[in-house]
């Protein structure tokens, strides 16, 4: 773990469901060198759960808030948690595209 680890849990709300917007995270988040997972929610909205390195979390922060050309992003939440939460510990290597979840 370097010093900069850091991890993220973010719900992205807008049109953001049907416009490739988790493949496109993946896509993202693989490139970055990031691990995790995005998911739809069954309310419309996506989620993801990722860590790594603080300067390429922000920049995915700052891509998600666009998203895919098709999106239509209107609000990004993040919560900051520490590595050692256990809903971080629980990440382990490379980044997925889960299952939708209800809340």
């Amino acid at each position: 773990m370097s010093r900069a680890e850091k991890a993220i849990h973010v719900f992205i709300s807008g049109v953001v469901q049907g416009v490739f917007y988790r493949k496109s995270t993946l896509q993202k988040a693989t490139d970055l060198e990031l691990r995790g997972w995005v998911r739809n929610l069954e309310d419309g909205r996506v989620e993801c759960m990722v860590r790594g390195d603080e300067n390429l979390l922000l920049e995915l922060l700052s891509w998600l808030g666009k998203g895919p050309i098709k999106a239509k992003v209107q609000r990004v939440d993040v919560e900051w948690l520490p590595v050692d939460d256990p809903l971080v510990t629980t990440i382990s290597s490379g980044f997925t595209i889960e299952k939708t979840a209800s809340l």
